[in-house]
């Protein structure tokens, strides 16, 4: 192991491994920064400029730009509430309030540092994984999915300081949502009314970017001011925002964690452990009042679990050759390109590759947290701009994201949908973070839930020791919040 580490780091001390490594860097700010593009855009594009490189080489370049992804998209969800990712979209709910504050440069202090240790946290998970991959990731099956499911779907009413009743309306309207499709069962049309595009459901990016992009420039607009206002910006709220992650700790712990084990899972994605990691950190705060308003809290759990969950995917992919996610999908194929078959022989023969890209992951993310600190006091200027400015220009690449991804017009339809209902909802006092939750989690409780019936019968949820485990914790995340309420006398006059 010693020897395949030093000979997988060796490449990234020459000239040309620090030049890929700069040079995917580079490319992956530049697609995490732009609306509805990242990951799998980038690792696509880049395949071709790989092909006369060696397998430690491409590895560096591609990972590179992988790891520079999730911490970019967070750059414009803090400056101007438009997650250039779909993982960064829970990154708005204090970042960009903390922005209209004037406070851009503590969120963006606090993002980039939360981001480089959690991806170090993951990186290290990865590579403690590797003897032990197959039985971590053979442990977790359809009862397991559903009870993470409904875990976080559990946290709805907690999730805003407004109604609890509005959040509940909200999370039922995201259900409802998230039936929308062919069933995932029988393969039967749901609410489709014949369109095709809707044979698959309503895509998440799209909707995400509508929700948050579109009726921020929407609400813009409308109010003719910059986005910090009449607040001045706190330039020296960088170093503040450093320290945040070391007082909060175990916030950045817990939201790391919760990010490792949600990447480790094939098919649940950067955008789920984004969402239960911040609605985990509002259930456990002793004071909830702050959240969503500008609570240094919540940015820094979304961003600790959006970069420790790139390490967690690439254990399944690398262990099993079983791409987690679309972004995983794409690196496996370039990894096959190279002759570097993702399963046992990998880890049996060519132990040195994984350890260039467990190297290449922490120094990407290092790289890319260091450039977002340095100018993060000219990024904050960028809040002082008026939204006749920026309104249309967030408008207009939102919708060249949207369409971006997968070149379909039903996209950009979904978008502005999502957008202008985004606007009401915000207007109306519900909740956007309980309906996308709902909206995300709501197909996976679904098959989950039809595949351990069929195939193991109602005590599938309750006979293996992880789902049962996931189980007690959803009771007592629902019932913790009313007990604290009781007295002691209470309590006996209850037991009485």
């Amino acid at each position: 192991m010693l020897a395949s580490a030093l000979e997988g780091f060796m490449p990234l001390l020459s000239w040309s491994g620090l030049l890929l490594l700069l040079l995917g860097t580079l490319m992956g700010m530049l697609f995490g920064i732009l609306p509805g593009l990242g990951g799998p855009q980038v690792l696509a594009l880049l395949i071709p400029v790989t092909y006369g490189l060696s397998p430690h080489m491409a590895t560096i370049i591609l990972i590179g730009a992988m790891g520079a992804v999730p911490f970019s998209g967070s750059i414009t969800a803090i400056l101007i509430n438009t997650p250039g990712t779909g993982a960064s979209a829970a990154t708005t709910f204090d970042g960009f309030p903390l922005s209209r504050q004037g406070k851009a440069g503590l969120a963006l202090g606090a993002s980039a540092t939360a981001s480089a240790l959690g991806a170090i946290f993951g990186a290290a998970v990865l590579a403690l994984l590797i003897p032990v991959g197959r039985q971590v990731i053979m442990a977790f099956s359809y009862p397991e999915f559903f009870m993470l499911a409904i875990m976080g779907l559990s946290v709805i009413a907690l999730v805003s300081q407004g109604s609890p009743w509005k959040s509940l309306i909200s999370g039922g309207f995201g259900l409802m949502l998230s039936t929308i499709g062919s069933d995932p069962i029988t393969g039967l049309s749901r609410f489709t009314f014949g369109n095709f595009y809707l044979w698959d459901g309503i895509k998440p990016v799209p909707a995400l970017i509508g929700m948050f992009a579109i009726a921020e420039s929407i609400d813009l607009f409308i109010k003719k001011e910059s986005i910090a206002g009449q607040h001045k910006i706190l330039i020296s709220g960088v170093w503040d925002g450093i320290r945040s992650v070391f007082q909060n700790f175990g916030v950045f712990l817990r939201g790391s964690i919760i990010g490792t084990v949600i990447g480790i899972i094939p098919g649940v994605g950067g955008v789920v452990a984004n969402f239960l990691a911040y609605a985990q950190t509002i259930q456990t705060a002793k004071d909830k009042s702050g959240f969503g308003k500008g609570d240094i809290r919540g940015v820094i759990a979304a961003e600790a679990a959006n970069n420790a969950k790139d390490g967690g995917a690439l254990v399944p992919t690398v262990v099993f050759g079983i791409p987690g996610s679309l972004e995983m999908a794409v690196l496996l194929g370039a990894l096959i390109l190279h002759g570097l078959e993702p399963g046992p022989d990998l880890l049996l023969d060519r132990l040195d590759i994984i350890f260039t890209l467990i190297f290449t992951l922490v120094l990407a993310n290092i790289l890319v947290s260091v450039i977002g600190l340095v100018s993060a006091r000219q990024l904050a200027r960028l809040t002082k701009i008026p939204s006749a400015y920026v309104a249309p220009v967030i408008f207009c690449l939102s919708l060249i994201g949207a369409y971006s991804m997968n070149n379909l017009f039903g996209d950009v339809l979904v978008t502005l949908c999502f957008g202008i209902f985004g606007y009401f909802v915000k207007r109306l006092g519900y909740s956007k973070i309980a309906l996308v939750i709902a909206l995300l989690l709501g197909k996976i409780a679904q098959e989950s839930f039809h595949q351990t019936l069929v195939s193991m019968g109602i005590k599938g949820f309750f006979v293996r020791p992880i789902s049962l485990c996931l189980f007690i914790l959803i009771l007592v995340f629902l019932t913790l919040p009313y007990l604290k309420t009781f007295s002691p006398r209470q309590a006996k006059g209850l037991l009485k």
